[in-house]
């Protein structure tokens, strides 16, 4: 009896040569303790995705499992963070010495973050969806983070319209009429008083940067944070009247097209000096039924792409 299993991906020749991009695996279901700055180490669950280059035009194939416990020891006896994925990235490498030089792990998941409310004090749960990608080329690593933060816009040109309407209902009832200012506050808090208000919807902000090579640590919280106080809306966890109040404040004061939106996140980030970024930006229309997207990218050479 033969004791020696057969490795078809080292004896077997090819059907065809040639080299490929990228081989390996997706939807990997993958826990792990996720670390960046300002934030305690928390568990995810992620789905990952592994791949190695084949530049070895006539080998049959690469060796998955070796990419997987990789991940699993990633996952099981480490945490996350640029040190350690540089280190699964390099023991990709190393374990396809002669097939590949290039190597890649994207983690897909959802970050729970506790966010304050607005003037209550109270705090809620917010989870933010999360690309992390880390990539290994000819001995060079570099890493891209992506969010998606959800905020409020509201229609400046359907407030400008609702506005009229106001103006136009309060010049049919009081036309010849002169009023005390307690009467004209009394009106206006009547529901004839405002007769029509803007639409509003639920929008999403998609921003990608490429991040320093030798960075130490990730830092998730100050992107979330820096892409919420420019948006100046974002949805809100734990909400009392007040916090209602104010959110209403602050959606009628940052009237957005999704233009005005991608404006504003494009200007932060240039400011922030990030060596490439992607935005795009979702407003799913209350009034239509279609959405409203505006795309950005930085614009430097062999860099994102808008489309």
């Amino acid at each position: 009896m033969q004791t020696t299993m057969p490795d078809i991906a080292n004896t077997a020749a090819a059907l065809q040569t040639g080299k490929l991009d990228w081989v390996g695996m997706g939807e990997i279901e993958l826990p792990f303790i996720f670390e960046s700055k300002d934030l305690a180490p928390v568990t995810v669950n992620a789905k990952a995705r592994a791949f190695v280059n084949l530049h070895k035009e006539d080998a049959k194939g690469i060796h998955m499992s070796r990419l997987f416990l990789a991940l699993d020891h990633l996952s099981t006896e480490q945490q996350v963070n640029p040190h350690t994925l540089a280190q699964a990235l390099d023991t990709f490498i190393t374990s396809h010495e002669g097939l590949s030089d290039k190597a890649q792990i994207e983690f897909k998941f959802e970050l729970p973050l506790r966010r304050k409310s607005l003037l209550s004090g109270k705090s809620g749960w917010k989870s933010y969806p999360i690309i992390l990608t880390s990539t290994i080329n000819q001995g060079v690593i570099s890493f891209e983070l992506s969010v998606d933060v959800t905020y409020s816009s509201t229609c400046p040109c359907s407030a400008a319209l609702a506005r009229q309407l106001i103006q136009n209902a309060f010049s049919e009832k009081f036309a010849q009429e002169t009023l005390t200012q307690s009467e004209v506050l009394e009106w206006l808090g009547t529901t004839q008083g405002i007769v029509a208000t803007p639409h509003s919807q639920r929008s999403i902000a998609n921003v990608k940067v490429k991040l320093a090579n030798n960075i130490e640590q990730f830092d998730v919280i100050n992107l979330i944070n820096l892409l919420e106080a420019e948006l100046k809306t974002p949805v809100q966890a734990a909400v009392k009247r007040e916090d209602e109040q104010e959110f209403a404040r602050l959606n009628g004061q940052n009237l957005m097209f999704c233009e005005d939106a991608a404006r504003k996140i494009k200007t932060t980030l240039e400011a922030k000096q990030f060596s490439d970024y992607f935005l795009q930006i979702n407003h799913y229309e209350s009034l239509h039924a279609h959405d409203a997207v505006a795309i950005a990218v930085k614009g430097i050479e062999g860099g994102y792409t808008a489309l």
